[in-house]
Formats: C-alpha cells, sequence, structure tokens
C-alpha cells in the first residue's frame, strides 16, 4: 500500500524554478534521512513544507524543495522531488538517493513517533517500487556535517525501527512485537540489523524451503523483521515454541536452527584486505596541494581501472590527471553535475577504496 503523501498542489507549492531531471527508479539505491534546523516545537501543516521551500529557493537558489519528501511532527507526508525528480539534498547523491526530512532540529527535541513511523513505511515502499534494498543514511554518510544529529542518526544506524503508527492507513501499521536484537554464531551476527553475506545466505535459503512469504523484494544483506518473520515461521516448523521475543520460534537464529536450516553452521572468514585509509578531508585535495594522500588516491584509481588520463602514473603533487581520473570513477557510479566534479569527498573515498 501506497504511503499517504499531500501533493505539491494540495499544499500550495511554487512552480519549480527550472524543473529537475528526472531519474528512473532502479538508479535509486540509497534513502537518506536529513532534520531541519531551524524547525518550530510544533512543526506540522504545510506552513513547515513552505518554509523548507522558501529557504531552498531563497536561501540555496535551488528549483523548489530539494528533498523527496517533508515529514511534520504529526507524521503527515509533503511532496518535495517526490518519486521521480532528482534531488538536491546531499552532492553526489542526489541522482542515487531519496530524502526525506524529518520535523526535528536542534534543541534536543526528538523526532515523534508518528513521524518516524512515516517514514519508515516510505523506505518501505522505495524498497519496493526500485526493487532494490536501499542502503539505509543519515546525511552525515555522504558530506561532513551534524545532520541528522545524534538521536536520528543513530535511529537510522539501527535499522529505522519503528514503535509508532503512520497515519492515514499508510503502510507503517501498528508495529508487530518483533525480536529486535542479535546473536552471534561462529562470529557471524544474526539478527535485526545484521549485515553481511551470510543474512543474505539465510534469506535466500529461507525461500528455498518455502519460508519467505514476509519478503517484499526477495531477501538482502541486512536482517530485517521480514528475515526475522520469516526465520520464527521455519523455527516453528522444527517443533519449537515461543515467538515472543526471547523465546525459541522468535526468528532469531540459534546453532540448531541454523544448522537445520544450512546444514552446517558459517564462520567469520578471517580478512586478508587492508583496511580502508581515513579519508584525510576534502581540504586535501585540489590545485596546490601535495602528500601521501594523494599518491595513494592515484594508485587506487589505477587499480579500480580510472588511471587513463595519468602519463607517468599518479605522485604526491595533485594535478589535472588526478581530477579527470577521480570524475571518470565518480561519473561511473552514475553522478553527473557537482557529483562528479573530479574531488572526492568521503563518499567518494569510501566506493574507491571499497
Amino acid at each position: 500500500m501506497s504511503v499517504p503523501v499531500v501533493s505539491r498542489a494540495q499544499w500550495g507549492a511554487k512552480p519549480w524554478q527550472g524543473k529537475p531531471s528526472t531519474v528512473p527508479l532502479k538508479r535509486r539505491t540509497e534513502f537518506f534521512v536529513h532534520w531541519f534546523g531551524g524547525v518550530p516545537q510544533n512543526a506540522s501543516g504545510v506552513a513547515l513544507a513552505r518554509e523548507v521551500e522558501r529557504l531552498h529557493i531563497n536561501g540555496n537558489g535551488w528549483s523548489g524543495v530539494g528533498y523527496n519528501w517533508i515529514i511534520g511532527e504529526d507524521g503527515t507526508a509533503y511532496e518535495g522531488r517526490g518519486w521521480s525528480l532528482q534531488g538536491a539534498h546531499c552532492p553526489g547523491h542526489n541522482v542515487s538517493g531519496l530524502a526525506v526530512l524529518i520535523a526535528v532540529g536542534k534543541g534536543g527535541k526528538k523526532a515523534s513517533a508518528a513521524a518516524l513511523a512515516t517514514a519508515r513505511a516510505l523506505y518501505d515502499e522505495a524498497c519496493e517500487r526500485t526493487g532494490n534494498t536501499l542502503a539505509m543514511r543519515g546525511h552525515r554518510d555522504g558530506i561532513a556535517t551534524e545532520c541528522p544529529g545524534p538521536d536520528l542518526y543513530e535511529w537510522v544506524r539501527d535499522g529505522m525501527p519503528v514503535d509508532g503508527t503512520a497515519p492515514q492507513g499508510g503502510t507503517g501499521g501498528t508495529a508487530p512485537t518483533v525480536a529486535r536484537y542479535q546473536t552471534s554464531i561462529n562470529g557471524l551476527a544474526y539478527g535485526y540489523g545484521a549485515e553481511g553475506p551470510h543474512v543474505t545466505r539465510v534469506g535466500e535459503a529461507l525461500v528455498k524451503r518455502g519460508f519467505g512469504a514476509h519478503y517484499k523484494v526477495g531477501p538482502g544483506p541486512r536482517w530485517s523483521d521480514a528475515d526475522t518473520r520469516n526465520y520464527s515461521a521455519f523455527q516453528q516448523s522444527l517443533g519449537f515454541k515461543g515467538t515472543a521475543p526471547g523465546e525459541d520460534a522468535d526468528g532469531v537464529p540459534g546453532p540448531t536452527s541454523l544448522r537445520a536450516l544450512l546444514g552446517t553452521l558459517p564462520i567469520k572468514p578471517r580478512s586478508t584486505s587492508t583496511a580502508r585509509p581515513a579519508f584525510p578531508g576534502r581540504a586535501a585535495f585540489g590545485p596546490g596541494k601535495s602528500g601521501a594522500h594523494i599518491t595513494r588516491l592515484g594508485r587506487q584509481l589505477v587499480k579500480r581501472g580510472f588511471g587513463a588520463h595519468y602519463k607517468v602514473g599518479p605522485g604526491p603533487k595533485w594535478s589535472d590527471a588526478d581530477r579527470r581520473n577521480v570524475a571518470a570513477f565518480q561519473r561511473a557510479q552514475g553522478w553527473t553535475g557537482n557529483g562528479a566534479d573530479g574531488y572526492p569527498g568521503p563518499e567518494t573515498w569510501r566506493r574507491l577504496f571499497s
């Protein structure tokens, strides 16, 4: 079921000041959460959407609201860029990322349960529409910023759990009691929020055994409530009793049920790769800059197949060849405009060294 959204026409949006480009849904791979530092304590209603629009047009010079949706304190969602238009919320992620602004800002106030429920419902719908399990991101995962604040960022990192109700019959609904803890088996985490190929393997095994009814878009590498519900059904088929959190068939794997599902207990592999080097900061790159981090960047570009513009190989002094090679890598990520300017940011660095 689609999440109810107040359209731009309904909340009185201004005409686009030069309409943004459209983006095919299949290119969306990320879901960003933002806050609004200037939000009043009773933020709800069309006034919120209009204030965000005013700031984005008058303050930032954008075509209109930069986010895909704005969510009021009462849980109502307002259309910004919607499903089809390229965002303006995070350089380098405006094509790949959908974004919501949640009506909470600085000053210690936390997001309401209704607002969080709507954000999660939009995320679930986004995964269904795109056919992708979208990466959950806070604004700070894309650029250096304190947005979306410590509380919202922790919520995102916890997997965007919901304990409220999405308004007006949206996809969220009242969250049932689902086990949301993790266990560790042979060094691998299982349960809500666990990530890795071992999670995908469990999901695929559940589907193969006929226990995939709760997946909307198929199993993925991040453990969700759907994984828990499917695994609980499998545990019950083995004769385990009790589906409440902490009971034997609550959907969180134990060694006995996991071995029954997979035929063996996976073991966490020893890492043979070198840890990704820390991003030195945007100011470390550009004309006149030099250092070992520029050599490291160039060597990794060559390793990844993006060294075509080097004549004598990468070196410690920044050159236009570095910029052009970085831009080629950024374009390969699907980024355009300022997102492919040839100057590495934290997300470019993360992807390049992943």
